[in-house]
């Protein structure tokens, strides 16, 4: 780990020396020529028919979210006019697209003074999150669905895939929202020709570029960010610079601190060990070696130093006590993430033939975890006098680590042609990964609920989108799957094809029904295939011999037969699109979206029926298993009017999910999320005020042993002013109401059927919070 900190201070301190140099570059040095532009938003989508090309030195393009503008308090808020190719892997806006596709940009971002990456996704629908106070790590959930890859989760195109089973979600990222330039999520397995294993659908980030700092007409450019937050001292800094050393090479680096310490809930409750520290910094290079070749490398570095975990909140004596008091091991954690991506790009108005994309990538994360507090004073006998653990959790000092290597690559070409009046682009491409999981623990139980094995995933498609004068489009697709997961005696594998069809039309300028279906393939994981053996008594009896002859409290069953999931995703949507309907300069845009996905196959740990032992009834075999069938249905809508001199749009969903097997409803669904936006500009929209209400329902319909989460309304508020075009102030309240609230419901323990207080006590958000920033810009030509 002494190489791994060494590595992690270098790449920062490389970001902030680029960024230096570029704020020290001569302004004398002229930029002769504008460099090429990597695929940038206000670009109309490339069409079969083109105009010559034109020269390279002629090609920069406007970037997704001018920055420029958006330091003059003029950016819109039509995210849905945003360039994206998460659907389709072709360059469409959002509002275009026939699927049910949102796009976040970097202006909503910086506007929100996010804390963390849930806050940037309340105007999403049908996303929500499942966190823990006390671990900075991510978990995103895709109507209802969520753990073990069934969101795909992308960052500048590589795999987030880490997973560690304890009581937390079965697959989360780490990610600070303060390097991140814009996100595209499109819901539903609509976009699996992106990647397997998406059933839930695609959460594509992209990482700052130069693009969002320098200007039009800047060669160099630097933005220092500074902001603080109450609730706790949430601190943050962060420097992003850039400077294009010729017409054909760009150089960008970044670098981000932020602190936080122990905040308390909406009751006034300080919840323990939500302080947290993160250290981040990317570089980029770029290299246009030829006109119409981008070739781009890019390394991201994150530490985050954490404490997860709960110590008692009162006596443990009983078992009453136990239920209400009793917490969890408590540990130190040092979590790295390494991502590494090299690119080429190749895109040329007058080439038909070829529009190709070629990524590979590497992404490594390491946490390293040290028991730190340990919840009763027993234990001597296992962990040694004057100690204190179990052989679930270790002792107090033991060291664990969950290490996860992912190996990607993903290449992808479109040819366009005409036959007649139809205009035709035929995408095909392949895309692999590999995950490489290593667990260790000393003396706990990792080893075991999160097993070390290697999983092979690989998939090829090829897509027909036709567009027939300007009221007909299909999109057509066929996508082919297989894996391969081999971990100790175990080797298993599997292979399907899943087709996607998506008619649209447009009977009427602004106004574009359109039906869906596609169907969606996941692999299973290693920990849901290869799970074995007892899981460890805690230090108390062991009440039953598992097969492999280990005791414990009960048995986890492998299960090499484990068929991959299905999702068969059926959907009708509406996309809205009117300009200049009450002035010469307002506009309306909304997605209306109707859904069902019946998830065959669907995968979960199963409980044998109980039987009797000496100190009562309970369950001896832990198992994944295929559950018979999961449907999740529901309503999603984004809106948004612009005035030009005020804006307002509702956004939400109304979804349910249930185990068809059992009709007992999916613990992980939010099943009712209303968000009205509206603001306005003033001072010659140099001021924006805006206000968002969030209205959320609380999910009762969940299996037994669950706490079910809270209904509750956060209200925030937010103001950006430009002082000048180069120095914004920002200001925000978030929840203004000071609500207390649980987001999402709570498992009980596996044993004894008491809460998971550790989770119980963490998942309840951080109460009223005040948040102040500024950022300056420099740059020159």
């Amino acid at each position: 780990m002494a190489d791994g900190a060494r590595c992690s201070r270098a790449l920062i301190l490389g970001a902030s020396v680029v960024s230096i140099a570029a704020l020290a570059t001569e302004s004398s040095f002229a930029q002769t020529a504008q460099p090429q532009a990597e695929g940038a938003s206000s670009e109309r989508p490339k069409q079969a028919r083109r105009k010559p090309a034109k020269p390279q030195i002629a090609q920069q393009a406007t970037p997704d979210s001018m920055n420029a503008r958006a330091q003059a308090g003029t950016a819109t808020v039509q995210t849905l006019d945003t360039i994206t190719v998460a659907a389709t892997k072709t360059k469409e806006r959002a509002i275009d697209s026939l699927a049910p596709v949102s796009s976040i940009s970097l202006d909503q971002i910086q506007g929100l003074q996010p804390n963390r990456l849930s806050g940037i996704f309340y105007a999403v629908p049908g996303v929500s999150f499942q966190e823990r106070g006390d671990d900075p790590a991510t978990v995103i959930n895709v109507r209802g669905l969520q753990d073990f890859g069934r969101v795909a989760v992308v960052v500048d195109g590589a795999r987030q895939n880490y997973q560690r089973t304890g009581h937390n979600a079965n697959g989360s990222f780490f990610l600070d929202p303060e390097l991140i330039g814009g996100v595209d999520v499109v819901r539903g397995p609509t976009a699996n020709i992106y990647g397997s294993g998406a059933i839930g659908g695609l959460v594509s980030f992209r990482t700052k570029d130069i693009n969002d700092v320098l200007r039009p007409g800047e060669r160099w450019g630097v933005d220092l960010s500074g902001s603080y937050g109450s609730n706790n001292n949430r601190g943050l800094g962060s420097v992003f610079g850039g400077v294009r050393a010729t017409p054909d090479v760009d150089i960008f680096g970044g670098a981000v601190y932020r602190t936080q310490s122990n905040y308390k809930d909406g009751n006034g409750t300080e919840i323990g060990n939500t302080n947290n520290q993160v250290e981040a910094g990317l570089l980029k290079l770029t290299v246009r070696p030829a006109l119409g070749h981008e070739v781009k490398f890019g390394a991201t570095f994150q530490d985050y130093q954490y404490t997860i975990g709960q110590m008692n909140t009162g006596p443990v004596a009983t078992a009453a006590q136990r239920a209400l008091y009793q917490g969890s091991s408590v540990y130190g954690s040092d979590a790295k993430n390494y991502t590494g991506t090299l690119t080429w790009n190749y895109s040329l108005p007058s080439d038909n033939l070829f529009d190709s994309h070629v990524s590979v990538y590497g992404n490594r994360t390491d946490n390293d975890q040290t028991k730190t507090y340990h919840y009763s004073t027993g234990g001597a006998a296992y962990c040694g006098a004057g100690n204190f653990g179990n052989n679930i959790s270790g002792c107090v000092g033991d060291k664990r680590s969950y290490s996860l290597d992912t190996f990607g690559i993903d290449a992808n070409n479109t040819t366009r042609f005409n036959v007649g009046d139809w205009r035709n682009a035929v995408t095909y491409g392949f895309d692999a990964f590999q995950d490489d999981v290593i667990t260790t623990d000393s003396r706990g139980n990792s080893n075991i609920t999160t097993p070390s094995g290697i999983r092979t995933v690989s998939g090829g498609f090829i897509q027909l989108k036709q567009n027939y004068g300007t009221w007909f489009e299909a999109v057509s697709a066929i996508r082919y799957d297989r894996y391969n997961l081999q971990s100790g005696a175990t080797n298993t594998g599997g292979d399907r094809f899943s087709p996607k069809i998506t008619l649209g039309v447009t009977p009427v300028a602004g106004f574009q029904p359109y039906v869906s279906y596609a169907e969606g393939y996941r692999a299973p994981s290693i920990t849901e295939t290869v799970i074995s053996g007892a899981h460890a008594t805690g230090g108390g009896p062991a009440f039953f011999v598992c097969p492999d002859g280990t005791s414990g409290l009960f048995c986890f069953l492998p299960n090499p037969n484990l068929r991959p999931e299905v999702g068969k995703n059926k959907e009708v949507g509406f996309n809205l699109k009117y300009d200049n309907i009450f002035s010469a300069s307002d506009s309306f845009r909304g997605k209306i979206n109707l859904f069902r996905n019946d998830v065959s196959d669907y995968i979960d740990l199963v409980a044998s029926t109980p039987i009797p032992t000496g100190f009562g009834s309970f369950s001896q075999f832990y198992q994944y298993q295929n559950i018979a069938n999961a449907r999740i249905e529901g309503f999603e809508a984004e809106t948004m009017y612009d005035a030009g001199g005020w804006f307002i749009g509702v956004a939400g969903h109304y979804i349910q999910g249930k185990n068809v097997q059992t009709n007992i409803g999916l613990a992980t669904i939010t099943p009712r999320k209303v968000v009205t936006t509206g603001g306005v500009r003033l001072l010659d929209r140099s001021l924006i005020l805006s206000a968002q209400w969030a209205s959320y329902g609380a999910n009762n319909d969940v299996p037994a042993g669950y706490v079910p989460s809270t209904g509750y309304e956060l209200v925030n508020l937010y103001m950006t002013y430009a002082a000048t075009k180069d120095i914004v102030f920002s200001a925000s309240i978030d929840n203004l109401l000071n609500q207390y609230y649980r987001p999402y419901a709570i498992p009980g323990s596996s044993t004894d059927g008491t809460t998971q207080n550790d989770v119980l006590w963490t998942s309840a958000g951080a109460g009223r919070v005040y948040k102040a920033g500024l950022k300056i810009h420099f740059g020159g030509a």
